[in-house]
């Protein structure tokens, strides 16, 4: 069974009253594994204070709020909902990627997609949304013999692992499988976000490959120094390593949880077929 993590939220739309600060703040301690007196010498408080802050005793200002959320590496959304809770108006703003105030970071994007052609390149937000991606990828996602997991909003990990998205054509789906997964449980322990909780809890519940092997396969990609993705294209094999980019420092929250999943040749053989793919590409057009 997946370990229950989880965090007391709550929606400014919702009539109830949300969780006091104090028992969010000591939950993030604890999802941290911190003791009182770790944060407190942390952040350079007392421990005194901080005990008074949890137990309800000590309402703390908008400013100890951040820096307690900074030393505890909540999440800019988990922010907004801790200024709340304590009784403060969120500051992080949280705008679409084709909000006007976003062009530079837009910009960057598609430059960092182009750019890595004939490369396959993604943007995803949060929760593995596919926000955007290259010609190299439209070529891919031509291996689903689903329909229904190419519309919008397509989930990135759901297309890689279902048994009627790529997961077919994944080589080394054993190990693939246990390394996406093993990422998506990291993810849900760092935020606590339920709605991820219940994307891991889906994507467990497909066949596994390794037939009740899976620690084993763990094992082995805890072991890897890189896990690549062996895809089966045609008659070609493609070996792929991926890499993450993510922005510096954003105070935007959709900035904030977007990443940029680039993958690179592992392989001659596999630098050789996205090139051939691509002039074949272009020459049909």
């Amino acid at each position: 069974m997946e370990p229950t993590v989880g965090i007391a939220s709550f929606s400014p739309m919702t009539t109830h009253h949300p969780p006091p600060i104090g028992a969010l703040l000591r939950d993030w301690r604890q999802l941290r594994r911190f003791s009182q007196l770790d944060l407190a010498l942390e952040a350079e408080i007392s421990q005194k204070h901080l005990s008074f802050i949890e137990s309800g005793r000590s309402r703390p200002s908008r400013e100890m709020v951040l820096l307690l959320a900074e030393h505890l590496g909540v999440p800019l959304r988990e922010r907004n909902a801790l200024l709340l809770a304590a009784g403060y108006a969120p500051i992080y703003p949280e705008r679409p990627l084709e909000d006007p105030s976003l062009n530079a970071a837009r910009s960057a994007i598609d430059l960092i997609l182009r750019g890595h052609e004939p490369y396959p390149a993604v943007a995803v937000d949060r929760y593995w949304t596919l926000l955007a991606y290259n010609s190299a990828v439209t070529r891919l996602l031509g291996l689903v013999a689903d329909a229904e997991l190419l519309k919008p909003p397509v989930n990135v990990l759901r297309l890689s692992l279902h048994p009627d998205g790529l997961a077919p054509f994944i080589l080394n789906l054993a190990e693939w499988r246990a390394h996406l997964l093993a990422r998506l449980r990291q993810q849900v322990r760092a935020t606590a976000d339920p709605k991820l909780g219940e994307l891991l809890g889906e994507l467990m519940g497909y066949p596994d490959p390794g037939g009740g092997t899976q620690s084993r396969h763990e094992a082995e990609v805890e072991a890897a120094i890189v896990v690549p993705m062996q895809l089966k294209l045609g008659e070609t094999t493609l070996s792929l390593i991926s890499t993450t980019t993510v922005f510096g420092t954003p105070v935007d929250i959709t900035l904030s949880e977007l990443a940029l999943e680039t993958f690179f040749p592992a392989d001659a053989a596999t630098a050789e077929a996205l090139r051939g793919l691509a002039a074949q590409a272009e020459s049909a057009a």
